[in-house]
């Protein structure tokens, strides 16, 4: 029985050793030991190097993902804003076109009452969400904010210098929702 555990643990280190290059078995000389210690030594710190890359991509990857869920949770709304200027353009094109006369109507005067309501509504709603106008009316051109479709001479102004806005534009939080369409003053 004795001779069955021997054979038995033989075969076990025999299986652990299976890896090992032959030349380590064998008791190669001293100075070969020291090149094999040297080379695993490298090949440890090469692991450790591609551990370290390895974690910092990671980091680097968690925190793009992070601000891009961030950017996604801000931003969810900039199609349905761009959607709803269209809304507030048309009921602002609505009121401009009332005539004094008829706001003085009492028949039509809680419908123009109703619709300016609407209109502050509007407005207030995009405010809680960090939607703004864009201010442009007698400020010089920025292109980041303005679009300029037309340049009229004027004498009043100085050239560059926005005398008309066609369109409002519009910031959701600190990107650009929609470009103010402005007429620029041009020299006469």
């Amino acid at each position: 029985m004795a001779h069955d555990n021997t054979q038995s643990h033989d075969e076990a280190v025999a299986e652990e050793l299976k890896g090992v290059p032959e030349d380590l078995l064998e008791g190669g000389d001293a100075a070969s030991g020291d090149d094999r210690w040297a080379a695993l030594e490298a090949e440890l710190s090469a692991a450790h190097q591609d551990l370290l890359y390895a974690r910092a991509d990671t980091q680097n990857v968690r925190r793009r993902l992070e601000k891009d869920i961030a950017d996604a949770r801000t931003y969810a709304a900039t199609g349905f804003a761009r959607d709803m200027l269209a809304v507030s353009d048309n009921l602002g094109r609505a009121l401009d076109m009332i005539p004094a006369e008829l706001r003085a109507d009492e028949r039509l005067a809680s419908l123009v009452t109703g619709i300016e309501a609407t209109g502050r509504e509007l407005e207030k709603v995009f405010a809680a969400h960090g939607i703004t106008r864009i201010a442009a009316m007698g400020l010089p051109l920025d292109p980041h904010q303005h679009q300029a479709m037309i340049e009229v001479p004027s004498a009043d102004a100085a050239p560059g210098t926005i005398v008309q806005e066609l369109q409002s534009g519009w910031m959701i939080k600190d990107r650009l929702l929609r470009p103010a369409m402005v007429a620029v003053a041009k020299a006469g």
